[in-house]
């Protein structure tokens, strides 16, 4: 079962190349399933029980499934990103070089590893701006094809590649394109990836990915790596989880997938965004809740903000906390931060942790190492937004911001299973400060 959930996850991470068409591949997923689409410029009218979902920017979104009841006692939610680092393209992107070259112009996004992304196969996907008739619409595009490489300079000109080498974006990392014959050509194959004339190309948001396929692997078949496994696979995981709970008898269940985590989250669709916050001020508002009944449901809702974690290195274990040492395939990482780039506290791993035991899930725990500077994630961000009890939490992996990580097989089942439990639960926090976590028949447990 924990093969097949994985091989799942390398099919959608296959047809998932940008966040673009992670965020479509979603919500078909989602409407395969009933849910209906919403628009932000548009009306709603929801319904108790119903399922909808809403893109924002095309490359983030948010489903929410309605308990039954008039209106929700509470929002239980999950969210993810659907960006991963990379490279992504420059306006006029083609540069030719020597009269024999074409090369392409491209900027870094995100915070990468950039050793790993030479002398592979790359290609191109992400979204075109097209000219139809009076409007302008998007399109998806992806060249689907071994299409650019970035090639190493040989060791006999770099004798000191092996002593450690510093890389300069501008200089070492743009990829080669094609011959002089290519010059002018980049366009029109990702117009016609797009099934659009190259000239109603009005303007375009494309990126480099790794076209190595995923696979399974290790002794036992007990590793899977990819690209893009941060944070496609807790965004999978998330979608995945509420498609198999059952609906929650009291409380909203909302799936939660952001852009832009890996460049800061400072955008109309980023965790800092008011995106959450729109929608579910919307949901309140439609359902006729008044501003103190929407408050009362915010401060009884949870959130968990799942982005993934960092393993012990086999090759480098003293870079790991002495005692807090998450290992693939040992269950779900609860992380922790003293100085809160991470939102966990004793409360809300508490509830995730008694979730985890009660649906039969494992967790372990990650703090980094005290003289060292970890990243962060979604859930400190969001809470500018929407302040909500959270829980930072991920999958334990390898290689996190390289263009093909390494994880756990039996880590994306247990998500899978943690989500379900938990969207179908009753988390009920109490004015005490005490809260009940209950997997209740009928609640989604798996």
């Amino acid at each position: 079962m924990n093969r097949e959930i994985t091989q799942q996850l390398l099919d959608f991470l296959q047809k998932s190349p940008s966040p673009y068409h992670a965020v479509a591949n979603m919500a078909k997923e989602l409407e395969d399933h009933g849910y209906r689409c919403l628009y932000e410029e548009e009306g709603w009218e929801l319904l108790p029980g119903g399922r909808y979902y809403v893109t924002r920017g095309g490359s983030a979104l948010i489903a929410f499934a309605l308990p039954g009841r008039p209106k929700p006692e509470s929002f239980q939610i999950m969210a993810s990103h659907s960006d991963s680092p990379t490279f992504k393209l420059k306006e006029a992107p083609e540069l030719l070089v020597d009269d024999r070259f074409v090369k392409l112009n491209v900027e870094k996004y995100g915070g990468m590893l950039m050793a790993p992304w030479f002398d592979r196969p790359l290609s191109i996907a992400g979204r075109l701006l097209i000219r139809q008739g009076e409007e302008i619409q998007g399109r998806l595009a992806d060249a689907g094809r071994d299409l650019v490489m970035i090639p190493n300079l040989a060791i006999h000109m770099n004798r000191n590649a092996n002593d450690g080498q510093s890389y300069n974006p501008q200089v070492d990392l743009l990829p080669l394109f094609g011959g002089r014959e290519a010059k002018g050509k980049l366009m029109t194959i990702m117009a016609e990836s797009a099934g659009v004339s190259p000239e109603d190309v009005v303007a375009s948001d494309l990126f480099l990915y790794n076209r190595m396929p995923g696979t399974i692997w290790g002794a036992n078949e007990e590793f899977v790596s990819c690209g893009r496994l941060d944070d496609l696979q807790c965004a999978f995981a998330s979608l995945k989880g509420l498609l198999a709970a059952e609906a929650n008898p009291r409380r909203a269940m909302v799936h939660c997938v952001f852009d832009n985590e890996e460049v800061g989250s400072l955008t109309r669709q980023g965790a800092a965004s008011t995106f959450l916050k729109d929608v579910l001020t919307r949901i309140a508002e439609d359902l006729s809740m008044s501003r103190e009944e929407n408050l009362r449901a915010l401060a009884g809702s949870f959130m968990v903000s799942a982005d993934n974690a960092h393993s012990v290195h086999p090759n480098h274990g003293e870079k790991a906390d002495q005692v807090n040492r998450p290992y693939l395939n040992e269950g779900i990482v609860v992380k922790f931060s003293a100085n809160q780039r991470y939102t966990t506290d004793g409360a809300s791993a508490a509830v995730f942790r008694e979730l985890c035991r009660q649906a039969e899930v494992p967790c372990q725990t990650f703090f980094n190492r005290s003289d060292m500077v970890g990243g962060s994630t979604l859930g400190n961000l969001s809470n500018g937004q929407v302040a909500l009890h959270t829980v930072d939490i991920g999958l334990p992996q390898l290689a996190m911001h390289s263009p093909y990580e390494t994880a756990g097989v039996e880590d994306t089942a247990s998500l899978v299973k943690a989500a379900a439990a938990f969207y179908g639960a009753d988390i009920a926090i109490r004015r005490d400060g005490c809260y009940r976590v209950s997997l209740e028949k009928g609640s989604g447990r798996p």
